[in-house]
């Protein structure tokens, strides 16, 4: 079947930690002969050739919310104590070095900080910065080392008196559970995001009893957060070719998106394309379209970041419902809109995409 970019688990990886790294992706899961991992493995559409064109989820960088997990717990922007105030200029400094995609400096610079928070016994200090260097760590593709700062930093807000279902400790969880599904360790992956799913619902089914018609942003945020678990739960099954499973958690992450952040956000484009690949994954190609077909106009009207991307999915379920014509006309729009964005890997692939429909075209007549 026709396929989709050839995207890796570990760009879900950045989308969780609400970041985006260009060029981050070959270092999280190298693509090589005999790569065993389940991002290095493409889903086949149900009855499909090994040879074709399919459709695999959107990894956009969209966040669900931008945060930073130990946020609660960054020093005081008034801070008049000498050590406490170089702390924070040097966190600043790394977070500049971070966005200037200078991840060495930063590095460097994030170990002086750290260094000047145990000196000083600033505990804020010291949880703030293992949770910079943990996402540092994580933007890397540097997944055991990641670990282990995000295990620190879990063990920093525990052991501080923060509760076990506080969308910090929930949302470090993910990123564990995210590292485990890169590493292909799938009863770890799993147990991590029943954990992180089950802690949020559990939460929100007792905020519901406190405050019914209340919708704080904290509440907000737990429910978004609990989007983007089901999202990266999805994507794993999907991956795993758990198809039915990851149709379900997507249905949900797709529900909730719909209800906090309206249709026409990214992220619920990202999500009704995402829901149509697991669709189109079961041979539900009549569905898969029906969704693609509003994720495409919905990117349109707002000219989404990865509307050529969405495009593209659209062209493929089109191929797979025999509709090659029309399907043509979509990967030329897509293609366009790729050169517009200058995304030279989506306009191979999709230049790829209509060379192969040409050759099928003229074996069909």
């Amino acid at each position: 079947m026709f396929r989709l970019l050839r995207w890796r688990l570990g760009r879900t990886l950045l989308r969780a930690a609400g970041r985006r790294c260009g060029g981050c992706t070959a270092r999280l899961l190298p693509e090589r002969a005999g790569d065993a991992g389940p991002g290095a493995e493409r889903l086949r559409t149900r009855g499909a050739p090994a040879r074709g064109h399919r459709v695999l989820p959107l990894l956009a960088a969209l966040a669900w919310f931008s945060r930073t997990a130990a946020a609660e717990e960054q020093p005081g922007e008034d801070a008049t104590d000498e050590a406490e105030a170089e702390i924070i200029q040097l966190l600043k400094r790394a977070k500049l070095s971070i966005m200037k995609d200078e991840p060495e400096a930063a590095e460097l610079i994030l170990h002086d900080a750290l260094r000047l928070a145990y000196e000083s016994d600033n505990k804020k200090a010291i949880t703030y910065t293992y949770d910079l260097m943990a996402n540092l760590a994580f933007i890397r593709g540097q997944l055991e080392n990641a670990e282990q700062l995000f295990k620190a930093t879990m063990s920093y807000l525990l052991g501080g008196g923060m509760k076990q279902e506080d969308n910090a400790i929930v949302e470090i969880s993910l990123k564990l559970a995210n590292i485990y599904a890169a590493q292909n360790k799938q009863e770890f992956a799993l147990a991590g995001y029943e954990f992180c799913i089950s802690t949020l619902e559990g939460k929100i089914e007792r905020e519901k009893e406190l405050a019914e018609d209340i919708m704080s942003e904290e509440r907000a945020n737990t429910y978004l957060l609990l989007g983007m678990c089901l999202d990266s739960c999805a994507r794993y099954l999907l991956f795993s070719k758990q198809l039915s499973q990851a149709q379900r958690m997507y249905e949900k992450a797709l529900q909730i998106c719909q209800e906090i952040q309206g249709e026409r956000h990214p992220q619920t484009i990202v999500l009704m394309s995402d829901l149509a690949t697991a669709l189109d994954a079961q041979g539900h190609f009549d569905d898969a379209y029906i969704y693609m077909q509003r994720a495409s106009d919905l990117a349109r009207e707002i000219n989404h970041p990865e509307l050529h991307m969405v495009l593209s999915n659209l062209a493929a379920i089109l191929i797979h419902r025999e509709r090659y014509t029309q399907a043509k006309e979509i990967y030329q729009e897509a293609l366009k809109q790729a050169e517009l964005k200058r995304d030279e890997f989506s306009v191979q692939h999709i230049r790829e995409e209509l060379a192969e429909l040409s050759r099928k075209s003229r074996l069909l007549t």
